[in-house]
């Protein structure tokens, strides 16, 4: 439990989402919350050194940019765990990647903006380690959101997204070559300076209006799903990662995957592949929690309100972060 003080958590709170595009956005920022520029971006700079932020800027989405994004994983013996990560890691398509308690125990996200780049990378890793990958491609979100708001006592919980900043349901855009330097130049995450997008326009040999417009244009197609602070809900205390899975028959999965996405608890809800023989889930949803305990009972809770349709279901805990960098586009 980590104790912040008023402006801290009122940055945190309102801005995973929401960061001004205008020429000094800190500014604007630094006056909604009682805080000079200059405090704002030094503050910035303490959280993502202490962890507390994974990083500060837009979030992209591979799909929306004409690419592919899955889920995937391996089930990989204990002697050799340790060099597949290596070779799992070290694809810049590889976004995220999870240890998980469960036979198939290396969870990994592969992201791409190329169409074919999932593709290709699923297909290496497998001739690289010489294990079968188990793809569990998106068939439907119903829900996509972790927003965290850090409560007075030092407790962190999950709520929606706010709806001026949820996810959009889009189309693929069409990127040019403006765009993919752009996206190129912020994916890692936005400069901590008083006009950060005057220093990307100058990084990409544009000026900063164009960054501006750009970066609005991205935003309003939902290539960028928002713009603000990420933070890193393990350090912010919530330390028990589930991914709750669920069987239910074809007929159901419509309703109940409306129903499991709009519950508090869940953060993050999709329709998935299943694997005959090896895996009958089709229902995916994301439960955090400051314990296991805590993330049980959260799944209880769920069961009892699906009812019967449910087949069966289980939860897979995280047991060790082995990558987290997000999407990143190769230049």
């Amino acid at each position: 439990m980590i104790m912040f003080d008023d402006r801290v958590r009122a940055f945190i709170n309102r801005f995973q989402g929401g960061f001004p595009l205008a020429e000094r956005p800190f500014s604007i920022v630094a006056a909604d919350i009682g805080l000079s520029e200059d405090a704002l971006i030094q503050l910035v700079d303490r959280l993502l050194d202490k962890g507390l932020l994974s990083r500060f800027g837009p979030l992209y989405d591979a799909e929306a940019m004409g690419g592919g994004l899955t889920l995937a994983a391996l089930s990989v013996p204990d002697p050799l765990f340790g060099a597949v990560v290596e070779q799992v890691n070290a694809l810049p398509d590889v976004a995220h990647n999870y240890r998980r308690d469960h036979l198939l125990n290396m969870w990994f996200v592969v992201a791409s903006s190329r169409p074919d780049g999932v593709t290709r990378a699923l297909r290496r890793i497998q001739r690289d380690t010489g294990f079968p990958v188990y793809d569990f491609p998106r068939r439907r979100a119903f829900y996509l959101g972790l927003w965290l708001e850090l409560r007075e006592d030092g407790f962190v919980s999950t709520v929606p997204v706010p709806g001026e900043v949820a996810c959009k349901s889009t189309l693929s855009v069409r990127l040019d070559a403006l765009d993919r330097l752009l996206i190129h130049a912020t994916q890692a995450g936005l400069p901590r300076v008083a006009q950060p997008y005057r220093a990307v326009g100058e990084a990409i040999g544009v000026d900063e209006e164009q960054v501006i417009v750009r970066l609005q244009c991205l935003l309003d197609g939902g290539v960028i799903r928002r713009i603000g602070a990420v933070p890193n809900h393990y350090r912010l205390g919530l330390r028990a990662n589930g991914m709750t899975v669920w069987d239910v028959p074809e007929q159901w999965t419509e309703e109940l995957g409306q129903q499991l996405g709009g519950m508090e608890a869940v953060s993050h809800c999709y329709e998935r592949s299943r694997h005959p023989g090896i895996w009958p889930y089709n229902l995916f949803a994301m439960v955090h929690g400051h314990d296991r305990h805590e993330v049980l009972n959260k799944m209880e809770c769920l069961r009892c309100e699906l009812g019967e349709p449910v087949r069966g279901h289980e939860v897979l805990f995280s047991t060790a972060i082995l990558k987290k960098t997000g999407m990143r586009l190769v230049a």
